[in-house]
């Protein structure tokens, strides 16, 4: 092949290349994963962990993958760097107790140098300086000439799940950049030395030992191979490019940068953007939402960072708030939908995702922007403070470059290297309040219990009424666990709840209270009803409370018919987030940034009743995952599925992987209705719903409370709506009418109330209770000041408890006199406290005994003044 291939054809050759070396090819997991000690999946093994653990039998031995990865670590390097990313493509390939060191280094030399075909004499290697094995076979196998070869040490080669469990050496690849450009100052830098000249392009990790808390260690089981090999590293090579930037994985969005912000394509700000927007496309279109927390912050500060360097880059962008991110989505897909299709369906939900939380930043970008120009003015040196650039960047997401570009515009200096000292403090606090996650985090007596016994048995699906017999039982923090060779008792997972019943025998019976799912182990937490606690070995019965699973089935098959009637109404690219499915209802989220219309609701209630109406069949079949997908078959995001799936067909309707419990015909469910519709987070919506008896009790709870109010009106209910807006109408009138009455109250208390002024040397003074409501106080002061120049005023009424006052000053004395001076003296001699603006003032007492004492001194505070 040509030393130019595209990344796309780059991605296909290695996937091809280990197809035949008889590797099972897996597509890529979704950036969020399965193992919830992650945030994101920052590595090309993390949707395999559970197999390199032993927690799950690998479905192959062999295993060879393109995956998506996130990492942020680094956020400040991209850009700046030729090879930072956020997210980035890791080619791998997997070994799962199969094949090991001699295999995996041949294999990678093989696709290197003939398939990319990279100059053998450019390629470099390096290995644990305990590793003799590896050593040796890749001098004296492979025929590496041995100046060609480094033993580093644990920091360079040298894996680990964590302080203990499972590791063991590595191996790297690396490809020299001399005469690729900035590195050709380093011509004399030998390999193994501290440089930039040597690439690594690829790292091959053999997992052989597993790290005993006293630190020995001792072989595993099973040995495994874990490859990781940078897409956009080995494309800068094949392409002699000297940053990761100019190839072609990238030139095609900087282009559209350029067109949209009128900038040069390699600066700084255009890379800064183009990997962002990268990074935000996929994230969004996995399910991640911008948020304040999690993942949705990483998102969120992506965006945010992203913007930001455009608006240092445009004037229309920083001084108007114009918004382009999401008008780079069709370049991002159209250079990615060769490998991951799945983004062209979701392009227009993520275009909307971007373009909302442009806007809300574009207005934040305005506030944060007045916070700087107003530090601008206070500070009294030439220079901005570093508190000041750090503050700007971290609370409010200003890239230090847009804190520069507005302090140049105004002869102030910014010290970059004192903002990136603060930013380093930030990253060393980080780093020491991060724990350090185990891979061998898991619950022991499961991992054995697994060994010894296998998975328990579910029996759910066929019948609700089983024998089993006892494998385990342990008393925990929530009761009585117990685990039997098999089980009817659905446990919580996919959204749907856990089942309810009893387990008995003729020694006793108990309520099971809770179920649990580990490892396809499924556990019973109980509470004894009667009798002893059973034993191991003895044979129980199981029954699940029918009522109780029915209510489940018929909510969870609405859920998936929901799922559907959404996509019809909406649009095929709204998706779900999340579920909830029990007896008495449902809670459905899905990815959609702005509220349902009245009448979108009605469309989405009135297509599920119509499904339920049509009673389809509701058919449950197994298939692989590849078929599934050929088949159209729903599969949610962030959801990790077994290489066989169980898929739920609602004939002619919608199909979706899930492995719940529903009804066999959509007639089952009976009814349903939509109870609610909100806001669950920011681009995320909630539906909550109801069938059957639950349905028809809202819906004559409703009809009851119709008739009700038409009773109270005196109108027939088909004359409510026009009843209640004639009622309305004739409220506002009086409403105004009062408004009318008040006012003129107020005018006649006002005339009374000027007569009672003092004047000291020119300055009226006028100090008194007024027996009005508390909450006309401001709109007599104010009318007062109005009516009276040169006027210092204190009002105050008294509450059923408090006492209020109010003080206003006329302008041209608020040097002499302050509004919130004179609250705060009355306040303080009442019991309370208060302040306020020199002219205008507000505060609160508590003692109505001392008011009348307490107004005669605040006249003598003023005269004093």
């Amino acid at each position: 092949m040509s030393k130019y291939m595209t990344g796309d054809e780059i991605r296909k050759s290695f996937i091809e290349f280990f197809e035949q070396k008889n590797h099972k090819h897996f597509e890529s997991a979704s950036l969020i994963p399965e193992d919830k000690t992650l945030l994101l999946t920052v590595a090309g093994m993390v949707p395999f962990k559970a197999f390199f653990l032993g927690e799950k039998k690998a479905p192959y031995k062999r295993i060879t993958t393109y995956q998506k990865c996130i990492r942020t670590n680094d956020l400040e390097n991209v850009g700046v760097t030729p090879r930072h990313h956020t997210f980035f493509e890791m080619l791998g390939n997997f070994s799962f107790g199969d094949y090991f060191k001699r295999e995996s280094i041949k294999w990678s030399w093989e696709y290197i140098t003939e398939v990319l075909k990279l100059d053998k004499e450019r390629l470099y290697i390096s290995v644990h300086y305990t590793d003799d094995e590896a050593y040796d076979i890749w001098v004296k196998e492979v025929g590496i000439d041995p100046s060609h070869m480094a033993k580093l040490g644990d920091d360079d080669n040298w894996w680990a799940a964590g302080p203990i469990g499972s590791c063991g050496p590595c191996s790297e690849i690396y490809f020299d950049t001399r005469n690729m450009g900035p590195n050709n100052e380093e011509l004399n830098l030998k390999f193994g030395e501290e440089g930039n000249r040597y690439l690594e392009i690829w790292n091959l990790v053999f997992t052989e030992w597993n790290r005993l808390e006293d630190g020995s260690l001792v072989p595993l089981p099973e040995k495994n191979i874990d490859t990781g090999a940078g897409l956009e590293r080995i494309a800068s090579v094949i392409q002699n490019k000297e940053n990761n930037f100019e190839t072609d994985i990238f030139t095609n969005i900087t282009k559209e940068i350029k067109n949209l912000l009128d900038i040069k394509e390699n600066t700084t700000a255009s890379k800064i953007i183009a990997d962002h927007i990268r990074a935000s496309v996929f994230l969004i279109s996995d399910g991640v939402m911008p948020s304040n927390e999690g993942r949705g912050y990483i998102l969120k500060k992506l965006i945010r960072r992203a913007y930001g360097t455009g608006a240092t880059q445009n004037e229309k962008v920083f001084n108007n708030g114009d918004l382009f991110l999401h008008k780079l989505v069709d370049v991002v897909v159209d250079t990615m939908k060769q490998a991951y299709p799945e983004l062209v369906d979701k392009k227009e939900m993520v275009k909307e995702v971007l373009k909302e939380e442009e806007e809300k930043f574009a207005k934040t970008l305005k506030s944060g922007t007045e916070l700087l120009l107003e530090q601008i003015k206070i500070e009294k040196t030439d220079k901005l403070s570093s508190d000041v650039t750090f503050k700007l960047y971290d609370t409010y997401g200003f890239p230090f470059e847009l804190t520069k570009l507005v302090s140049d515009m105004h002869g102030k200096k910014v010290s970059e290297e004192e903002f990136n000292e603060k930013l380093q403090e930030q990253v060393n606090r980080s780093k020491n309040a991060r724990v350090v996650l185990s891979d061998m985090i898991k619950d022991e007596f499961i991992d054995d219990f697994y060994k010894k016994h296998g998975e328990t048995k579910f029996t759910g699906y066929e019948t609700l009424v089983d024998t089993a017999t006892v494998l385990s039982v342990e008393k925990t923090e929530n009761g009585i666990q117990l685990i039997l060779d098999k089980t009817p008792f659905y446990s919580a997972q996919g959204g749907q709840v856990s089942d309810k019943g009893i387990i008995y025998n003729d020694k006793f019976k108990a309520s099971v209270i809770e179920m649990a799912k580990k490892s396809d182990i499924f556990m019973h937490y109980i509470d004894i009803l009667e009798g002893s606690v059973p034993q191991v070995g003895d044979i129980v019965n199981l029954e699940v409370d029918k009522v109780f699973r029915a209510g489940t089935m018929r909510n969870h098959t609405a859920t998936h018919i929901l799922h559907k009637a959404i996509k019809e109404v909406l649009g095929d690219y709204v998706n779900q987030a999340g579920s909830l499915v029990f007896d008495k209802g449902l809670r459905f989220d899905f990815t959609y940034n702005k509220a349902l219309t009245k009448e979108e609701i009605l469309k989405i209630e009135k297509r599920v009743n119509e499904i339920i109406q049509n009673n389809n069949r509701v058919e449950v079949t197994y298939t692989t995952q590849e078929e599934a997908d050929k088949m159209g078959v729903i599969a949610l995001f962030g959801e990790k599925y077994k290489e066989i799936v169980r898929v739920v067909d609602i004939v002619d309707y919608s199909a979706e992987l899930c492995g719940g419990t529903h009804c066999s015909h959509t007639g089952l469910v009976g009814s349903f209705y939509i109870t609610s519709e909100e806001s669950k987070a920011s681009g995320v919506r909630r539906i909550n719903a109801i069938t059957a008896m639950s349905a028809y009790e809202q819906s004559r709870e409703n009809m009851d409370y119709l008739y009700d109010m038409s009773q109270i009106f005196k109108v027939d209910q088909s004359n409510l709506l026009e009843q209640i807006n004639k009622n309305k109408e004739e409220l506002k009138e009086k409403d105004n009418e009062i408004l009318r009455l008040k006012e003129k109250l107020i005018d006649l208390e006002l005339n009374e109330t000027l007569k009672g002024y003092e004047e000291v040397n020119g300055v009226k003074i006028l100090v008194k209770e007024l027996k009005v409501d508390s909450e006309d106080l401001k709109t007599i002061a104010d009318k007062a000041k109005l009516k009276l120049d040169n006027v210092v005023i204190l009002f105050a009424a008294k509450n059923k408890e408090n006492i209020v006052f109010v003080s206003t000053v006329s302008e041209n004395l608020t040097k002499k006199y302050k509004a919130g001076e004179i609250v705060k003296f009355i306040a303080t001699k009442t019991g309370g406290n208060g302040g306020g603006r020199p002219d205008f003032a507000r505060a609160g007492g508590k003692d109505q005994a001392k008011l009348a004492s307490s107004l005669s001194e605040t006249i003598e505070f003023i005269k004093a003044k």
